[in-house]
C-alpha cells in the first residue's frame, strides 16, 4: 500500500519545477501542501492532512537540493560551446533500404572532414541532420525514401560534457531548461558519450548561445 511521501514524491517527480523550487529552499511548503493534498488523496484513495503533505515535501527537499549541488558541479566543469550553422534536417521513414543509403551516404562523404553529419535511427523514423551543403547529396541518396519533412535554416549549440555526466541525473535536463525558461525552441537533440548538440533555428542561435554561455560561466 502506497504512503504519503510515495505519493508526495511521485508528484512531485512528474513537475520538474518542483524539484528546482525545492533544491532551492524558495516554496512556501505549507502553501504547496495545500496544493498538492487533493492529488494525494486522489492516489492513495483516502483523506491525509496537510501536515502529513507537508512533512513528504520537507523530507524530499534535502534529496533534491544534493542532486542540483552535483549537477551544478558538474556543470562548472562544462568543456567549450561551438557553434555549426547553415544546418539542414531531413527525416525519412524507415524501410528495409533505409540502412544501406545512409552507408551510401557516409562514403560518399568521408572525404569531407569539414562537413557536419548526424543520423540518428528510431523505431519509425531516420532523421538527418547535416550541412547545408550536403543537402543536393542527402536527396540524391534517399531519393527512393519516404521524406517525412525537410527543416533549412538551422544551427547546432555543441556542449562538451564532463565523463560523470553519464552517471548524473539532471545534466541534460538543466540545460535544456535554460533554453525553454527563454523561450527558445529546440528542433533536435543529439548526444554522444561526452557531447550534447543542440539544434535551434538559425535566427536563435545567438540568443540561445548566450543564454547557455551566462548560465554555465556567470
Amino acid at each position: 500500500m502506497r504512503t504519503v511521501p510515495e505519493a508526495v514524491e511521485s508528484i512531485v517527480a512528474g513537475a520538474p519545477f518542483l524539484e528546482d523550487g525545492l533544491a532551492l529552499g524558495i516554496l512556501n511548503l505549507s502553501a504547496l501542501a495545500r496544493r498538492l493534498r487533493p492529488r494525494v488523496e486522489g492516489a492513495l484513495h483516502k483523506e491525509v492532512s496537510d501536515a502529513a503533505v507537508m512533512m513528504a515535501l520537507k523530507r524530499l527537499a534535502p534529496r533534491f537540493t544534493s542532486r542540483s549541488a552535483e549537477v551544478n558541479r558538474l556543470l562548472r566543469r562544462m568543456g567549450e560551446l561551438t557553434v555549426r550553422s547553415s544546418l539542414v534536417e531531413f527525416t525519412f521513414r524507415n524501410s528495409d533500404t533505409i540502412l544501406e543509403r545512409q552507408k551510401e551516404l557516409l562514403a560518399a562523404i568521408h572525404r569531407r572532414k569539414d562537413s557536419f553529419l548526424t543520423v540518428t535511427q528510431g523505431v519509425v523514423e531516420v532523421t538527418v541532420v547535416a550541412s547545408a551543403a550536403l543537402a543536393e547529396k542527402i536527396e540524391e541518396v534517399f531519393a527512393g525514401e519516404k521524406t517525412v519533412s525537410r527543416l533549412d535554416d538551422l544551427s547546432a549549440i555543441n556542449i562538451r560534457l564532463p565523463r560523470e555526466t553519464v552517471h548524473t541525473p539532471g545534466v541534460h535536463y538543466v540545460l535544456l531548461k535554460q533554453l525553454a525558461f527563454a523561450d527558445i525552441n529546440v528542433v533536435e537533440v543529439v548526444s554522444t558519450y561526452t557531447e550534447l548538440t543542440v539544434v535551434i533555428s538559425h535566427k536563435e542561435v545567438d540568443r540561445a548561445f548566450t543564454v547557455l554561455k551566462r548560465f554555465l560561466w556567470p
